[in-house]
């Protein structure tokens, strides 16, 4: 991780108004509800097969094999996704300038995700009771593995190509700063 500073990004004349990184450690969303149960169920077959499949003494070794990518499936989609979500997490940082929003990634996932104020067209605000939450800057794309989001960022958040703000504290004073910010 080269722990590069997201104040390095900003464009000559650009302002930087705020700048924070997400809640580090392991972190539930509300998508949780149905994925975790989704994610038992498909661990639990995939086990349940090969668990079966290892009993015949005269199973093909292609079923014996078969199972296996499904149970490694099974357990990113129990575990890993978490993990991996926390890794990124704690190299990511954010910032709001009077130009831009800006989502830096370091490390084997490293990517600069921008959008520019003024064509900044969602802005969506998720506030826990705490103070604490996230602001999302497009719309995922659920299904697929379309260019903004989806795939890979349903299951791990911190790597969705949809810019977001994952976790931060005092989030309603962010997203009136970006309101406010954009409004100029």
């Amino acid at each position: 991780m080269s722990n590069a500073d997201i104040q390095n990004y900003a464009l000559p004349g650009e302002k930087l108004l705020w700048h924070g990184r997400p809640k580090q450690g392991l972190m539930f969303s509300r998508k949780d509800l149905l994925l975790v149960p989704f994610s038992l169920m498909w661990g639990g077959f995939a086990i349940f097969w090969e668990s079966m499949v290892a009993r015949q003494a005269n199973a093909p070794l292609f079923f014996k094999l078969w199972g296996l990518p499904f149970i490694l499936i099974g357990l990113y989609l129990i575990i890993g996704r978490f993990v991996l979500d926390a890794f990124v997490r704690a190299r990511t940082q954010y910032a709001v300038s009077d130009q831009r929003i800006m989502v830096l990634r370091e490390g084997w996932f490293s990517k600069l995700l921008t959008v520019p104020l003024e064509r900044l067209q969602t802005l969506d605000l998720d506030q826990n009771g705490n103070g604490t939450g996230t602001i999302s800057f497009g719309n995922d794309v659920q299904i697929g593995y379309g260019r903004r989001g989806g795939g890979i960022g349903l299951w791990t958040p911190a790597l969705s190509n949809t810019p977001k703000f994952l976790g931060i504290a005092n989030v309603r004073e962010t997203f009136d700063l970006i309101q406010r910010a954009r409004n100029r």
